[in-house]
Order: C-alpha cells, then structure tokens, then sequence
C-alpha cells in the first residue's frame, strides 16, 4: 500500500466515525440516564421519546441527505434544532449535557461556515450548561458568573480543539496532494526511463549498424584504392609485354614493373585488413610520399609527370594525409587507364585552413555527367566528404582532365 492509499484510508475511517459518534454518544448518555438515575416513568419515556427524535433527525438531515448541509439555512436549522434536543434532553438528565452535546459542537464547527460556527458552538454551550445546570441560573451574582464562565471555557476550548483539528486536516490535504504528485513524479519518471532504456538500445544498435556500414565502405575503399588499382597496373603492363615481345628489354621492363605491382599491391592489401596506412606515408610526410608516387607512376606508364608543393608544407592529420594520397593514386590510375595522356601535374597547395590536391592531365578528356565514373570516382567523394571536403572534376573532349580535392587542413597535434 502507498502513502496515499494509507492518507485514504485514514480519511475514510475518519469519516466513518464522524457519523456514528453521534449516535454512539446518544446510547451512551440515554443508556447512562435510564441506568444511573432515579427516574419517574414518565421521564423514562421522554428520554426515550427525545432520544429515538434526536436520533431520527440527524439520520435524516445528515448521514441520508449529506448534500442538504451545503445549504447554510438548512444547516443553521440543522443546528437549532439540534442544540434544543440537547437542552431539552439536558434537562431530563445532565448525562446529555456531558455527552450528547459533543455532536452539538462538532456539527456546529463542521456543517457551519465563518463566524456562525462560533455562534453554533456558544449556543450548544448554553443548552448543555444549563441542561447540566437544571435549568437558568438564579439572580445570585456567583451563580451567573459561574454559568457564564463555564460557557466560555467551553467555546475557548472547543473553537481552540476545533482549529487545531482543521490545521491538522489542511495538513494532510497537503500532504496527500504532494504525495499524489510524487507519485505522479516517479511514475514519469519510470516511464522516461523506460523510454531511455529502449532509446539506448536502439543508439547501441544504430551505431553497431553504423560501424559495420562504416567497416564495409573502408574496405571497399582500399580494396579499390590497393587491389584494384594494382590489378589494372598489372594487366597493363601484361597488354603492353604482348606488344613488346618483339623488343626483349621493353618486353622484360613491362614484366618487372608488373611483378613489382603485384608485390605492392600485395603488400598494401595486407596493410588495408590490418587498418594501416599507405607504405608511403609510413616513413615520408605527405608532399614526399605524392611526390614518390608520381615519380613511380611515370616510371610505370612512361608518361612525363611533374609534382608541386605550394605554400607551406606541414604535418596534418593522418587520415587527412591518406585521404589526399588515395585520391592521387586514383586520378593517375584513371589518367593510365583513359586518358592516354602525355603530361601529367599533380600539385599539393597548403593555405591557412584547406589543403589542396590537383590532378591534371592533356588527354582524351570526357563529357561531364556523361557517366557515373564507376567506383573510383565514388570512393574519391566518400573519403573527401568524410572530413567535409568537397571534390571537383573538370573536362572537355579533348582538352584533358582536372581533378581537384579540397578538405580541411587538420594539423597533426
């Protein structure tokens, strides 16, 4: 059981008493009456007679018609009518005056509102003291100073009990109130949690999907980036031994340069499953490890290739570095497998906040948006984009190919 079950019950028993007291009261002073006293029958029978009205009328007036005593002029004839019982019975035996005028006074403080509950109270005082009294007191000064001051002793008291009583019962409107909105509270508050919980979850297995997603596009990168690109290297230089077998020096030179592809190729796809970086950044910065490239790539194709560095060069990021060395590799890869180029620039431009890479060749050229590019040109965008950059390609039949790659300068801290 909560607290506010407990408060609830508490009231519920509160008020249950409430309404039997007075008839509790009633039995027990009609019954001390007709048990203590020396009485004549015929005031037996008015004890009785008085008693079962008394009893009757608040039956009626209150514990059946509950809704009645919201009226104020019912309430006040509730309480008249009530104190004359009490005087009336008093008179017959003062059993009434010290008991059965409890109800008096408690009906009066709670079915009465503002100053009337005083003037119900005092008035209930009067019936039961002169009940007790045997009637009004004589012209002796003594006896009315004692009536009076016993009435007033009892209003004091009973208006001093009474509004304790209602501070008590303010109290625990409060409290039950701020124990509904704890209760209110922490049921959000579970249920927040609940919502928390299955919104971690889901984080969990959106950012697990996200690595996976994440992990896949990598490897397809580098696979690309290593094993593709050393593939078509190869065959390559396979086509053009075919061509040459009639000059064995050339026919040789293509077959080395096919072997030394397969072992770099090899090399780079066993540092790709290990999630290691490019050979070339592994003991070069960036402007040295292109320049390498390069220098290798017009070794391979026999194409004039010229390397630049503008501005000042410094060390970034490593995953800048690799980004800007993957897409050089790619653009050459493409100038050797379309282009059929005779000059080639790559050029790494250092500015305060972007670092730059240009790839130009005088090629075929192409028509822009004429096709989709196929993975290469994908993987370019995927790794520019990943660090904010932003990738551009240039052409026009027969004017060549610009490609130029622009991301972040991210120094290496």
């Amino acid at each position: 059981m909560t607290s506010s079950d407990a408060l609830d019950t508490a009231e519920v028993r509160l008020a249950t008493g409430l309404a039997v007291v007075p008839y509790v009261l009633l039995a027990v002073s009609a019954g001390l009456a007709l048990l203590t006293g020396d009485l004549q029958s015929e005031h037996r029978v008015g004890i009785l007679g008085l008693s079962a009205l008394a009893a009757g009328w608040m039956l009626w007036m209150v514990t059946l018609h509950p809704d009645r005593m919201a009226n104020g002029k019912a309430a006040g004839l509730h309480i008249a009518v009530l104190v004359a019982f009490v005087a009336a019975l008093g008179l017959l035996s003062p059993w009434f005056s010290g008991f059965f005028a409890f109800t008096g006074y408690v009906h009066s403080w709670h079915l009465l509102r503002g100053r009337w509950r005083i003037v119900g109270v005092a008035a209930t005082a009067v019936a039961a003291v002169t009940g007790y009294s045997g009637g009004l007191p004589g012209p002796d000064p003594a006896v009315i100073s004692s009536y009076v001051l016993f009435i007033v002793a009892i209003v004091v008291l009973v208006v001093l009990f009474s509004t304790f009583g209602d501070v008590t019962a303010d109290r625990s409107v409060r409290r039950k109130k701020m124990v509904d909105q704890l209760a209110e509270t922490n049921a959000k508050l579970e249920e927040t949690m609940r919502e928390n919980a299955g919104l971690q979850a889901q984080l969990l297995l959106q950012a697990r999907e996200a690595g996976a997603t994440d992990e896949r596009q990598r490897m397809a990168r580098e696979i690309h980036d290593t094993l593709a690109q050393g593939l078509a290297g190869i065959i390559t230089q396979v086509q053009a031994a075919s061509r040459a077998k009639d000059d064995p020096a050339a026919w040789q030179r293509h077959l080395d340069n096919a072997a030394r592809l397969a072992r770099d190729s090899l090399a780079e796809a066993r540092r790709s499953v290990h999630a290691v970086g490019p050979a070339e950044l592994e003991s070069a910065r960036l402007p040295e490890a292109l320049a390498e490239v390069a220098k290798r790539w017009e070794d391979i194709h026999g194409v004039r290739t010229e390397f630049a560095t503008t501005g000042t060069a410094r060390p970034l990021h490593p995953e800048v570095e690799v980004t800007l060395l993957r897409v050089a590799q790619e653009a050459l890869t493409n100038v050797g497998k379309h282009a059929g180029a005779a000059r080639v620039g790559v050029t790494v431009s250092y500015m305060d906040d972007v670092v730059t890479l240009d790839v130009r060749d005088d090629g075929a050229g192409f028509v822009p948006g004429a096709h989709s590019g196929g993975f290469g040109m994908t993987s370019m965008r995927q790794r520019v984009t990943r660090l904010a950059g932003s990738l551009e390609v240039e052409s026009e039949p027969g004017a060549g190919t610009a490609v130029s790659a622009t991301v972040p300068a991210q120094e290496l801290r």
